[in-house]
């Protein structure tokens, strides 16, 4: 104990920290090494105090990690062992300061393991910058992008029709576990709303602005969980450990590839399992299915029965009558057509082609509303 802090493990996000830090806590139930999880969103003065009394290995995020060290007094200069877990991921959420400005407080005479998905040069400048020799390289390749187990198609809908489609989906699945992938933390709240609390279905939301007890309480909850349903915006899609997953549903597009495989990632995990995903796409995004294909990830053609119209009357009577639902829904079309404005694969995932006014009724709308960032838009 005397000699502080032995072994750092930093993940991209709180859900992935506190994953690690619970596995560690079953690893070291009989080892007489103390832990400490150390994130954003919970109060300092706590982890000054366990930081200060000693502890041999600490699993952090990025931001807090470096504000301890520099702003508490700890032992960590006996520190042997750094570990950049989803070190891909630590440089999209921008963390590539915070990496470095930490490399440049801990001992230089340590071991470093860097884990991540991809390697490109970013991930090879962070290697060069916190490992002091040349690496030694590990690689797991496939010529298949997705594992056996896993049934993954796709399936053609207006977008005006998304909500009925989905709350067809989910009747269906009353008895399993699923998990729908949206573009905004503000989308996720509103269709949260809709269906947890007018068509009372078992929802759980996780999202990125979310206070930290709620992030926690909510991936625990669904962890937990026999059955159910979790909406999500890709915070959960990276590297989480979510058991017994049936149904992966992308009701909005990946930003690329490596995205659309970590989100189906999150079923038909380990030996011997099965489980089964699908993505919506509009007529005009039907492309991105060959695209996927050039990537060695191979999709079928779904065929759904038609939804029902009474849920749309139910959302537009909603949206009409509800300030609270009306406020949510506006949000999130506005930040829906944001995302898809700035999206990468523009080739498949165009703004000029898509009917606004189709694209408000899938929120509710009977009128769009307006929208100023969108009128200089290609006709």
């Amino acid at each position: 104990m005397v000699h502080g802090v032995g072994c750092v493990i930093i993940s991209p996000t709180r859900e992935l920290a506190l994953q690690t830090y619970e596995v560690l806590k079953i690893l070291l139930a009989a080892i007489d090494l103390s832990h400490i999880l150390i994130v954003g969103g919970v109060k300092k003065h706590k982890e000054i105090k366990l930081l200060q009394k000693g502890v041999n290995i600490l699993v952090s995020t990025p931001g807090r990690l470096l504000d301890h060290l520099q702003n508490t007094e700890f032992n960590f200069k006996n520190m042997k062992c750094l570990i950049l877990d989803e070190a891909d991921k630590l440089l999209e959420a921008g963390f590539e300061k915070h990496i470095a400005g930490i490399i440049k407080l801990i001992p230089e005479d340590r071991q470093t393991a860097l884990f991540s998905a991809t390697i490109d040069d970013k991930i090879k400048n962070l290697a060069r910058l916190s490992m002091k020799s040349s690496p030694v390289l590990i690689s797991v390749l496939d010529n298949v992008r997705t594992v056996n187990g896993l049934q993954q198609g796709y399936f053609i809908c207006p977008i005006e029709e998304r909500i009925p489609w989905l709350h067809k989906m989910l009747k269906k699945c009353k008895k399993l576990k699923v998990m729908v992938f949206f573009s905004s933390c503000k989308s996720v709240d509103f269709h949260y709303e809709f269906f947890k609390c007018h068509c009372k279905a078992p929802v759980i939301s996780i999202h990125g602005k979310l206070s930290q007890a709620n992030r926690k309480e909510a991936y625990r909850s669904f962890v937990e969980a026999k059955t159910g349903v979790l909406f999500c915006t890709d915070v959960a899609a990276r590297g989480l450990d979510i058991p017994h997953v049936d149904w992966i549903v992308q009701y909005d597009p990946p930003t690329d590839v490596k995205e659309y495989i970590h989100r189906v990632g999150r079923t038909a995990r380990g030996s011997n399992t099965t489980g089964n995903a699908v993505i919506l796409l509009r007529p005009e995004e039907e492309e991105f299915v060959n695209f996927l294909k050039t990537k060695k990830v191979y999709l079928d053609k779904y065929n759904f029965e038609g939804p029902s119209s009474e849920v749309v009357e139910m959302l537009q009577n909603l949206i009409k009558d509800n300030g609270v639902m009306r406020t949510l829904s506006r949000k999130a079309y506005l930040s829906f057509l944001r995302c898809y404005k700035k999206h990468p694969l523009t080739k498949f995932f165009d703004i000029n082609n898509m009917d606004l006014d189709a694209a408000a009724k899938g929120f509710g709308f009977i009128e769009r509303p307006h929208i100023d960032f969108l009128n200089n838009r290609k006709k």
